[in-house]
């Protein structure tokens, strides 16, 4: 159960970051054609105001399609038209005089051009595949000449539609912390939740729902007895609680030393913050993870820094172990994995939404576009960059869970 759970809130995940691309499109008047969460094949699919909605059968992420991602070029239009071409010829000259309009970068020609295409597709009798093909690359290009197509859009709009994504895990990551340094996530309080088995304050008689007032007879705040027992080095204390009405003392204890310093094994539940120390908080959170995130990016080229990688199983199975320790440590895990999403894709690598942003920004500097083998080139070193990095993630679980 906690591994399915673990893999619903993955997925929640991945659908906040497609909403967002989804929702600023919207806004901005880039109207998506697809809405997916998971990959195709679907598993169901509806259409509503022509906006497919779908889960796909490949959980393994999701996506929107917005209309025009890139300019057309003749490519486009051989790529999905040739092989009905080669089946009917008459198809050729129409066909051509799309190629050449696109070629121009015309697009009044290359609407023109495409209404040919299509009224001489309806007189031609076509195999079920060439047909399906060419219905394709009529939508497809229909959708990149079209007045909303993203190609077109000016710079700005491109560049906050690319960012909704991270942008979206980004502000969840915020939303949960901050909610979690309003509720539990504040300093800890007096009464105790829990008594580690055989640590110092078990052995002494300490117990779950004591409430510490005071430490060698000094009363103290939650704030004071945590700083009584780190600064104890070790020396015995005497601890006075409430317990049941009736005040107790308790030893003398002595703290144990650990790697996080001397510790009696005492587990306070947090008591919350008000809204703006939490909110500075869960900034402070966050800037501690993206400097994290970052020396881990530089130690990649080692080989401590590549142990730490993990692929979707291995965070898969941190979220799972978190949903065992409770609600609050799981939302703690999704987080992180949020903020981490987010941040990642805004790297600077095709296909990653940061490499489309980074283009967006060269455009718009140089004022007339990339050419798409430059696209598709520095696509293929990013992927190839994703797909090593998700390979010594999936070697590195597999390692583990072994």
């Amino acid at each position: 159960m906690s591994i399915f759970i673990a893999l619903v809130g993955l997925g929640l995940l991945i659908l906040i970051h497609e909403a967002g691309h989804f929702f600023v499109s919207l806004a901005v008047g880039l109207r998506p054609r697809k809405f997916y969460v998971g990959f195709p094949p679907p598993l169901v699919r509806i259409k509503r105001k022509g906006i497919e909605f779908g889960i796909g059968m490949i959980p393994l992420g999701g996506f929107v399609s917005i209309p025009g991602m890139h300019r057309p070029i003749p490519h486009d239009a051989e790529r999905r038209f040739s092989p009905a071409v080669s089946e009917a010829p008459a198809l050729g000259g129409p066909v051509d005089r799309l190629k050449r309009a696109l070629e121009r970068g015309d697009v009044d020609a290359g609407v023109a051009a495409l209404d040919d295409v299509e009224h001489a597709l309806r007189e031609q009798k076509l195999s079920p595949g060439a047909a399906a093909v060419a219905a394709k690359g009529l939508t497809e290009l229909r959708d990149a000449l079209g007045p909303d197509a993203y190609w077109k859009a000016p710079t700005w709009k491109r560049l906050v539609v690319i960012a909704a994504g991270p942008a979206a895990n980004i502000v969840l990551a915020f939303v949960l912390l901050t909610y979690l340094f309003t509720t539990v996530g504040g300093p800890p309080s007096q009464t105790l939740v829990s008594v580690q088995k055989d640590s110092p304050a078990e052995l002494a008689g300490l117990q779950a729902g004591d409430r510490v007032v005071a430490v060698d007879g000094d009363p103290v705040s939650s704030v004071e007895l945590g700083e009584r027992i780190v600064g104890s080095q070790g020396r015995p204390l005497l601890i006075t609680v409430v317990r049941d009405g009736a005040r107790v003392t308790v030893g003398p204890v002595a703290p144990e030393r650990t790697e996080r310093g001397y510790r009696l094994g005492i587990v306070r539940e947090g008591v919350g913050a008000p809204l703006l120390e939490a909110s500075g908080r869960a900034l402070e959170v966050t800037g501690v993870a993206t400097r994290e995130i970052v020396k881990g990016l530089g130690l990649l080229v080692t080989s401590e820094g590549r142990k730490g990688v993990a692929s979707p199983i291995g965070i898969t199975h941190v979220s799972s172990d978190a949903v065992q320790l409770g609600t609050d440590r799981y939302l703690w895990v999704v987080a992180l994995i949020s903020f981490s999403l987010g941040l990642l894709n805004l790297l600077p690598l095709l296909p990653l939404d940061g490499g489309h942003i980074l283009f967006t920004l060269i455009e718009g500097a140089r004022g007339k576009f990339v050419r798409r083998e430059v696209y598709e080139r520095v696509s293929l070193v990013g992927l190839a960059i994703v797909l090593l990095l998700f390979f010594v993630g999936l070697t590195n679980d597999i390692d583990r869970l072994s």
